[in-house]
């Protein structure tokens, strides 16, 4: 296991290394989870890209840091992270809070992003008495009490089948992040507007959604992707909010596609 102090924070993070004249691909996990939700899409991409993921504070092996928090926030420690580790012109691969993280360090360092992949997020994310009342339920009754909930807009129906033993590992997945952590997590959320910013992004972007996304639906995520000058979208079939988890082997050809494009020069961007 890796750690490094950024921002006077613990962050645990893994680095697999690639050919040097790639970009390294660096992997944002979403609320409620840690960086093992990219496992089967990191494991098809290994040898031919740098990869890097971690956990954001608050979450898996990292600490918890003083919570509420702000997208800059999650914003700085990867900033302190890529800095630490030397990494400049990164593809940067976010999921749900993790692309919103995404668009903010684009908005802050753009030097630092050489193209942008924002799985499964949107421009701004749910209302704020939406997030207000999770953090509400979870201060009152723990992270437990909405687990289901969260779990039916996670993954699809077929992926909720009783005996699918993955289902009840995700399921403990976010159960055991600590609750501070999601809480201050979901406030970042409730805060981040980047809709404005969205216009700005002058590098290639991919916009991918779940088709059965019940946290951030298809129709929400195209509706980022039409903010950004020349992004592409795509749908990835059966899979829900995670289709990382549901769909790795869909979401990393996607993937692979769109960095086709972007290191031979001929992504659209701007």
């Amino acid at each position: 296991m890796q750690f490094v102090d950024i921002n006077g924070l613990a962050l645990h993070y893994q680095i697999i290394g690639g050919p040097a004249h790639r970009p390294v691909l660096v992997f944002v996990n979403s609320l409620g989870t840690d960086f093992r939700i990219w496992r089967d899409v990191l494991v098809r991409l290994a040898g031919d890209y740098p990869l890097l993921a971690y956990d954001k504070r608050g979450h898996g092996l990292s600490d918890v840091g003083s919570a509420p928090y702000t997208i800059d926030d999650h914003v700085d420690d990867l900033v302190g992270l890529l800095e630490h580790l030397k990494i400049e012109n990164a593809v940067i691969c976010g999921l749900s809070v993790g692309g919103l993280i995404a668009q903010g360090l684009y908005a802050r360092r753009p030097d630092l992003v050489r193209a942008l992949v924002l799985c499964d997020t949107a421009h701004k994310i749910g209302t704020a008495d939406a997030w207000n009342a999770r953090i509400a339920a979870v201060e009152e009754a723990g992270i437990e009490s909405i687990a289901d909930a969260v779990m039916e807009r996670w993954f699809t129906p077929g992926f909720r089948q009783a005996d699918n033993p993955a289902l009840p590992g995700y399921r403990n997945m976010m159960s055991r992040q600590p609750a501070n952590g999601y809480t201050g997590t979901c406030a970042a959320i409730r805060d981040a507007d980047f809709t404005e910013a969205a216009a700005r992004i002058a590098v290639p972007t991919l916009c991918v959604v779940g088709d059965q996304d019940g946290a951030t639906p298809p129709d929400l995520v195209l509706s980022l992707a039409r903010l950004i000058p020349s992004a592409r979208y795509e749908v990835i079939r059966d899979a829900g909010h995670i289709p990382c988890v549901e769909q790795p082997e869909a979401l990393t050809a996607v993937i692979e596609a769109f960095l086709a494009m972007v290191v031979s020069g001929d992504a659209p961007h701007g």
